[in-house]
């Protein structure tokens, strides 16, 4: 499957001769909002390291912790991952579900939401982790790509 972000006119007019030069048949999916941003996964990358320095687990225990206790509620948005996510995971024990957030498992969560989704995702990490005393670098949104 191959996905195209769509922020401009140009991008519209590109993916549109895209299109036109695909055979028959064809399934289109159109989905509104980009999706997540690197500047966000950059982001993202960093606080797990800056909680990895101030806490008791490492990076990728964090990553899965967070994404179990804040990205599946958001990532649950889209219907496929619902289906998946409440058809395969949500009838396992807590920490097999946790350690699937990991690698080398690695459950897909963030990948699926848009740079709205993930912006909601990381404010959650940073108000839970800033209200338990962790200092994290505060996210400068202007800069970010999260329209």
């Amino acid at each position: 499957m191959t996905t195209y972000s769509v922020r401009n006119e140009y991008d519209r007019a590109q993916t549109v001769k895209r299109l036109q030069s695909l055979p028959w048949p064809m399934t289109v999916t159109i989905q509104s909002g980009a999706p997540r941003s690197i500047e966000q996964n950059r982001l993202q990358r960093l606080w797990m390291g800056e909680l990895e320095d101030q806490g008791d687990m490492t990076r990728e225990e964090y990553r899965g912790y967070c994404k179990l206790h804040f990205g599946v509620e958001i990532a649950k948005e889209h219907p496929a991952f619902a289906d998946a996510y409440d058809k395969h995971m949500r009838p396992l024990p807590y920490e097999t579900k946790l350690a699937m957030m990991q690698e080398p498992l690695d459950f897909p969560v963030t990948r699926v939401m848009t740079t709205k989704q993930k912006k909601r995702y990381l404010d959650k990490i940073h108000n839970h982790f800033t209200s338990l005393g962790f200092r994290l670098t505060d996210p400068d949104w202007q800069w970010m790509n999260v329209a």
